[in-house]
């Protein structure tokens, strides 16, 4: 049964390009275009999609203030089309927040050649969107007190890991917003397109206690700090004697990404061993199990997110079926199980 679309965008091109793209591909239908979000909601009642692609800036009605709606009065999978500008990436940060899968971007110019360059990645980030779970999408706010750390720890001993892909940025949010602003340093691969990795950064650093940076070549990873991989980069840990540091490549993507999660975490199993601290999270595909099966080789802590609570089960199940996980818990209980493991 062919995943039923419908595509929502003010310009024309675009709803052309995006229905031949996506007609492609045997197993997609597009159903319907919309031109506005009020067209959008009409032709939502009448032809029931399964999935939603949703431009952001739109005639009549702000996209995110459609999506706001419809994810309070009909939830249903949306993937967004963003713009690759700085305010098209602040756009699609608050789209995630308020419950979309995932984005794709178009360039501001000649979006003809952008989006039928983007052709392999919509199509896979609908059939995702089409198997996602729109609840676990949803904005989960973290409780108002971080937890604290016991005064006698020494956070630079424990280095924590984390990897994630859809349905990942909100996750990491809820997850960092519970660690204390002396908590262990921590390292995160997202998969994430160049553009939008700073502005998730800039965000996660104004809604956690930790101070946020995407992260740069040869950085000093200190506690009470996070680095984000900046889109379209590796991000490894390198040991100079008792510190780490971060370092940046622009070497071939692994699994398809760059950022890749097995990347980082097979470089934090090589510089920190024992001493790291590691989840997996909604994401997917089946990046990050080997690298957290050589992190749990190393000695490391491995744990997944478990399925009911992500969005897509692809990269947590992938690390739990390679039996790379030590234990299984759902995002609510993420953030106390990485502080317990990191502070023994």
């Amino acid at each position: 049964m062919a995943i039923r679309v419908l595509i929502v965008d003010d310009s024309a091109l675009v709803r052309q390009l995006l229905t031949e793209v996506l007609d492609a591909d045997p197993g997609i239908e597009v159903i319907g275009t919309a031109a506005d979000p009020f067209i959008a909601r009409d032709k939502i009642k009448q032809l029931n999609p399964d999935v939603l692609t949703l431009d952001v800036e739109m005639p009549r009605m702000d996209g995110l203030k459609f999506l706001e709606n419809l994810m309070r009065l009909r939830p249903m999978p949306v993937v967004m089309v963003s713009t690759l500008t700085e305010k098209g990436a602040d756009v699609t940060m608050a789209a995630l927040e308020l419950g979309a899968i995932d984005f794709v971007t178009k360039p501001k110019l000649d979006v003809e050649k952008g989006l039928r360059e983007y052709a392999g990645e919509l199509i896979e980030k609908v059939k995702t969107a089409a198997r996602a779970r729109v609840s676990s999408a949803k904005r989960h706010d973290a409780p108002k007190t971080p937890m604290v750390l016991p005064t006698t720890y020494r956070t630079t001993d424990r280095l924590i890991a984390i990897g994630a892909s859809t349905g990942g940025t909100e996750a990491l949010r809820y997850v960092l917003a519970q660690f204390p602003p002396n908590a262990p340093a921590v390292v995160v691969a997202q998969h994430i397109p160049g553009g939008f990795s700073r502005a998730f950064a800039q965000r996660l650093d104004r809604e956690t206690p930790l101070t946020v940076y995407e992260a740069s070549d040869g950085q000093p990873i200190t506690p009470g700090h996070a680095y984000v991989a900046p889109g379209g980069y590796h991000l490894r840990v390198e040991r100079s004697g008792a510190r780490w540091f971060c370092r940046i490549g622009e070497d071939e993507p692994v699994n398809r990404h760059r950022p890749s999660v097995d990347v980082l975490f097979k470089s934090v199993a090589g510089a920190a061993g024992k001493n790291a601290v590691s989840a997996i999270l909604t994401g997917m595909g089946d990046d990050g199990a080997r690298g957290m099966l050589a992190l749990r080789d190393a000695g490391a802590y491995t744990l997944a997110q478990d399925e009911a609570s992500s969005v897509v089960w692809g990269m947590p199940g992938s690390a739990v079926k390679m039996g790379a996980v030590m234990d299984i818990v759902p995002l609510e209980q993420v953030a106390t199980r990485l502080l317990q493991q990191a502070a023994e």
